[in-house]
């Protein structure tokens, strides 16, 4: 694998992070919102992310980048709670909250963050080793 092909996968993989702190962001900001029905609630969401490994193998290469397959939303049940003086409760008295669990996404959002801080190290040590290389030939 080239040095050039890592910031391919850096970058990928900065990309794919940057998507999941998006998503972790939107699900703790919605994390408390209310809704008078099952249907209108704000549902989780969660990047799902895929390498080429078979791609890579048949065409002989070293190096995969993080593909975004798509966004998907938890399938959790929302929750449920009994309160009829809500001004949004529906005529059995319930409002819906959604299914996000903000001590999950704060884990998340931990989790994303240093991964994306790991591909710019990544990316920078490529750098610097190009750099190291082009100094060798002075």
């Amino acid at each position: 694998m080239g040095l050039y092909n890592i910031f391919d996968v850096a970058g990928s993989g900065m990309s794919a992070q940057s998507l999941r702190l998006n998503t972790t962001a939107s699900n703790l900001a919605n994390a408390n919102s209310v809704s008078s029905s099952a249907d209108t609630t704000y549902r989780g969401r969660h990047p799902v992310f895929a390498a080429r490994m078979q791609e890579a193998a048949a065409n002989q290469q070293a190096s995969v980048k993080v593909e975004v397959l798509g966004i998907v939303e938890d399938q959790d049940p929302l929750r449920q709670e009994y309160n009829p003086n809500h001004p949004l409760a529906d005529e059995d008295g319930y409002i819906y909250k959604p299914n996000v669990n903000v001590m999950e996404e704060m884990a998340n959002m931990i989790s994303a963050s240093r991964s994306y801080q790991t591909n710019v190290q990544v990316a920078d040590a490529a750098k610097q080793m190009l750099m190291k290389t082009l100094q060798l030939g002075k």
